[in-house]
């Protein structure tokens, strides 16, 4: 097996909640259809924006069979199924693979502080006993460990191990492992606002949260990259650059479902332990957003 090519601007979406704090599920098929829409070509599930901390496994399996019926095969679907036990990750996996989501992103396992050897075969684990295709997630920020090049590459010769979401921030590191991995292994930018600087060393997407509400600018500024128009790609860049940082000023997912509500796009609040903006965070947010966004209501 080699990857699939899951597009070059996917979506970590948010979580739709009803105001009871329920999921809702009318709430998630308008959202999606809304992603669709605005030019993403895969959504992935339950990750760090859809607050999966807080999701119930039984909430996960509705979730990710529900978004799969939605797509209805228009955009891949990557299910969040990863935590810091490798043989509950791999027991839960096997459930949501029945389910017909594309591929699993794992992300690496947090609290535990594994070494790269216990990272590696945390990985290799999983991998070997699913079928699906498998995108690492790398996210030291929340984590508090780092999957080094090194091992990301070492994990990139498994058959079914095909991508991964690149959210350390280091260019260096990122720029290692492309130059390390075959071709058809995809690196994408768990960061919106490096998604081109990225695209610039090989990358080849993004998996992002800005694209909840700048989907298609997001989506024209790669399409202009692949092209070679970089002078135009750059200058889209700079002009959403300004929101892309404003969006995780407050903890993620929280100032992006502020927007998306505004935007007449009902996803509800988040749960605790997120709170809500405070009013002058949102008067910050709204202020940079009504330069880059259609009129707010």
């Amino acid at each position: 097996m080699r990857a699939v090519d899951f597009g070059t601007l996917l979506t970590a979406m948010v979580t739709p909640f009803d105001d009871d704090g329920n999921v809702s599920y009318d709430k998630v098929t308008q959202l999606v259809e809304h992603l669709i829409k605005s030019k993403s070509e895969g959504i992935v599930v339950a990750g760090t924006t859809g607050e999966s901390p807080t999701l119930t496994l039984d909430e996960k399996l509705k979730l990710f069979e529900h978004v799969v019926n939605v797509a209805g095969g228009r955009v891949k679907v990557i299910a969040g199924t990863g935590n810091n036990n490798t043989k509950e990750t791999i027991a839960f996996s096997k459930k949501v693979e029945a389910l017909g989501v594309d591929a699993l992103m794992l992300v690496a396992p947090y609290y535990s502080k594994p070494n790269q050897k216990g990272l590696y075969e945390h990985f290799k684990t999983i991998a070997e006993n699913v079928t699906k295709e498998v995108m690492i997630y790398n996210i030291p920020g929340r984590s508090s460990v780092n999957v080094s090049a090194e091992t990301i590459i070492a994990l990139s010769k498994i058959k079914n191990i095909t991508s991964v979401k690149e959210a350390s921030g280091n260019l260096d590191q990122i720029a290692t492992i492309i130059e390390g991995t075959d071709d058809d292994f995809y690196v994408y930018s768990g960061d919106d606002g490096l998604t081109l600087p990225i695209l610039s060393v090989g990358g080849h997407g993004v998996i992002s949260v800005a694209s909840h509400v700048i989907g298609e600018q997001m989506r024209e500024m790669i399409d202009l990259f692949k092209v070679g128009q970089n002078e135009k790609a750059a200058k889209i860049h700079l002009s959403i650059l300004p929101l892309m940082r404003e969006l995780f000023k407050a903890p993620n997912p929280v100032p992006v479902k502020t927007l998306l509500n505004r935007q007449g796009i009902d996803v509800g609040s988040v749960r605790l332990p997120m709170v809500n903006l405070t009013e002058t965070e949102e008067k910050e947010l709204l202020d940079i957003a009504s330069k880059t966004l259609q009129p707010l209501a």
